[in-house]
């Protein structure tokens, strides 16, 4: 069944893994006869709940700490039932010291009592679990109370705070035995897991840990991060802190990740998307990208063209050693130029001389620094999903060893995935963030794309030198040669021999 595990590791993350899992909820069709476009065996496991009804949940671990998790509860309405017999298990006396439960939001009540909901606003949000539509298995919550939310006593901000957490957690208990063993056994053909995390604090060293005992335990699976960098203006010592973070957790992924993306939480973007610095807002549009460019991995596809993370990694890894990301979005609007697409297939695959015969991406997910590098950028390789209605026609897709031919030739390898499934507009997704000409659109035609681009040398060596003038001198230098061997492997023409001025 090709199943993909989850994993997210913080609040940013799980705003944006919740506008994920609302999305792949909506994809569930409840009509006699009514085919679905996506394969839900692929991320939802599953179980039996209270009164032995069959339940479908997530398959994925939700990290956060003390306070994280809003008014979501661990044992839910499916498991009523799981949560009063381990109360049973003890018949002593009982001393209970109980926090104040945050109260469900009126979005939550609604949805609670099967009544109808309402259209969020941002002053409707507290946490992300406010806006969260579905039910998850007991044994995903994972609330790590050595740290509280927003505590200034205590504050979860330093790279290193995470590495140690995990550290000590994981000399107390397996980690990846009590979490994820459970998950991984019951999957048939695991093809992958995804990893949703913060970079630029502690969640950065946490996630760094964790992606470490993931690829022993798992040396063959297919391992994504999507790394949320905040680049919001801030006082200088707390950018160079955040930067350093950022350093030290983009040379650890780069090592162990079988594709990381970089996801800026204010990325440069077009008249047409409203953003005001809210997690709110600014998770949905990550979500809109990551969620379309991934999309393949997950649509019902016919023997002949299973699509999975490794095929995708094939596509965009050209040489082997480039496993960082761009993503990118574009809003199409009514777009009646893709008539001739996919309904859920690939579209043609290309080849193209060098990148500026691509269709210009509205938004890009590396902060705005990077996008300004020197010269015209080159892209090795490029994955892009159209989503439209109009699409409905099946075409082929280009062979293995096309590509590398094309890669020895130092051609750009394109593949073009078509659908007719549009990102779902629901009442929880914010309805001013995209500027359409409907003004209530029940879905989105967007274009994404993953690009592996001379783009990401830029932005591992502004790293660099971040590291350089806030790490410790134990640190620097393992840092600095990481970034440095990583940001060669995305030279192209002219650079490619020296990074030399990048640091000057």
């Amino acid at each position: 069944m090709h199943e993909v595990i989850t994993l997210q590791f913080g609040q940013r993350s799980n705003y944006l893994a919740t506008h994920f899992w609302n999305a792949q909820e909506s994809y569930f069709s409840y009509s006699p006869g009514e085919a679905p476009l996506v394969n839900h065996d692929v991320l939802f496991r599953p179980g039996l709940g209270e009164g032995g009804i069959d339940t479908f949940t997530p398959r994925t671990l939700i990290y956060d700490l003390k306070g994280g998790f809003g008014s979501l509860r661990k044992i839910n309405a499916l498991y009523e039932a799981q949560d009063d017999a381990v109360a049973r298990l003890w018949d002593g006396s009982t001393l209970t010291q109980q926090q104040q439960p945050v109260e469900p939001s009126r979005y939550q009540t609604l949805l609670d009592s099967g009544m109808p909901t309402f259209q969020l606003q941002q002053q409707d949000v507290r946490y992300w679990s406010d806006f969260n539509r579905i039910f998850y298995h007991p044994r995903s919550a994972v609330q790590l109370n050595q740290y509280e939310l927003n505590s200034e006593l205590m504050p979860f901000e330093n790279w290193s705070t995470g590495d140690d957490l995990f550290r000590d957690l994981d000399k107390e208990v397996d980690l990846l035995d009590r979490d994820v063993r459970l998950f991984a056994e019951e999957c048939d053909q695991l093809q992958g897991m995804q990893l949703f995390t913060g970079t630029d604090d502690a969640w950065g060293g946490f996630a760094a840990r964790y992606l470490d005992a993931l690829r022993d335990e798992y040396p063959k699976s297919s391992l994504w991060v999507f790394g949320i960098e905040n680049n919001a203006r801030v006082e200088r010592r707390t950018h160079a802190m955040r930067q350093s973070n950022v350093a030290r957790s983009v040379a650890a992924f780069g090592q162990q990740a079988s594709a990381y993306i970089p996801l800026a939480t204010l990325p440069k973007h077009p008249p047409y998307i409203r953003l005001n610095g809210s997690e709110w807002l600014t998770s949905a549009l990550q979500c809109v990208a990551i969620e379309s460019a991934t999309l393949p991995t997950r649509l019902v596809h016919d023997a002949s063209t299973n699509f999975t993370l490794p095929v995708l990694e094939s596509i965009l890894n050209t040489n082997g050693s480039q496993n960082i990301f761009e993503v990118g979005l574009s809003y199409l609007e009514d777009d009646t130029a893709n008539i001739n697409g996919t309904s859920n297939g690939h579209a043609s695959s290309g080849r193209e001389a060098d990148s500026t015969n691509f269709d210009p991406l509205d938004i890009k997910f590396l902060s705005m620094q990077e996008q300004s590098n020197r010269g015209i950028e080159h892209a090795f390789s490029r994955a892009e999903v159209h989503r439209s209605r109009h699409n409905s026609s099946v075409a082929p897709t280009r062979f293995p060893d096309d590509r590398v031919r094309q890669s020895a030739d130092e051609e750009t390898i394109v593949e073009k995935f078509k659908t007719r499934l549009e990102f779902p507009m629901l009442d929880s997704f914010p309805d001013g963030l995209f500027q359409t000409r409907d003004l209530h659109p029940k879905s989105l035609g967007v274009k994404a794309a993953l690009t592996s681009t001379t783009s990401v040398r830029g932005h591992i060596l502004q790293l660099r030198r971040a590291a350089q003038m806030s790490l410790s001198i134990d640190e620097r230098e393992s840092i600095y040669n990481d970034l440095s061997a990583l940001a060669s492997n995305y030279s192209h023409g002219w650079d490619s021999g020296s990074d030399s001025g990048e640091d000057d």
